[in-house]
């Protein structure tokens, strides 16, 4: 009998640096685990001001060094479906987070979290926006995405992959 995936959303501001990194990097780690039936994954943007672009450059060659091909990705906004669609929506930062929250219709079923305490680093709460920053942001943004993202696929392991 077929399972219904597990969805999931990774958002931050414009979806194009922060989100669609922790989107490829899960993506890569559910594909190493032999998951990928088992999960739908997805990320979008709070703010609209690059709809319809692909991910930052420098976003697209920190994830490219890594073996992680974000190239086809281009930036959505949230849509008042995906708290029904999706049954995780995990934040960049508290910003997009209390936005996600002040967005999510009534009885949503989604679980709207931050990201980054999955990574067990109670100094880092947050994906800090590196769009303003440089090259080296990028590949440090991504490294926080491997780690929140590696912890969030380890818990859904853990419980079962419910």
């Amino acid at each position: 009998m077929p399972t219904t995936p597990i969805r999931v959303l990774f958002v931050c501001l414009g979806n194009i640096c922060r989100s669609p990194t922790a989107e490829g990097v899960f993506r890569a780690l559910v594909r190493e685990k032999g998951l990928e039936n088992r999960f739908e994954i997805d990320s979008a943007g709070t703010g609209d001001w690059h709809i319809g672009q692909a991910p930052d450059a420098r976003a697209t060659a920190a994830c490219r060094r890594a073996g992680i091909d974000i190239s086809t990705h281009r930036a959505r906004l949230v849509r008042p479906d995906d708290f029904a669609h999706f049954d995780r929506i995990l934040a960049c930062d508290a910003m997009n987070l209390a936005d996600l929250k002040a967005m999510a219709p009534a009885g949503a079923r989604a679980r709207v979290d931050l990201l980054m305490p999955f990574a067990g680093r109670p100094e880092e709460t947050e994906v800090p926006d590196p769009y303003y920053g440089t090259e080296r942001d990028f590949d440090a943004t991504l490294e926080r995405c491997r780690a929140a993202c590696g912890g969030l696929l380890q818990t859904f392991i853990k419980d079962g992959l419910q």
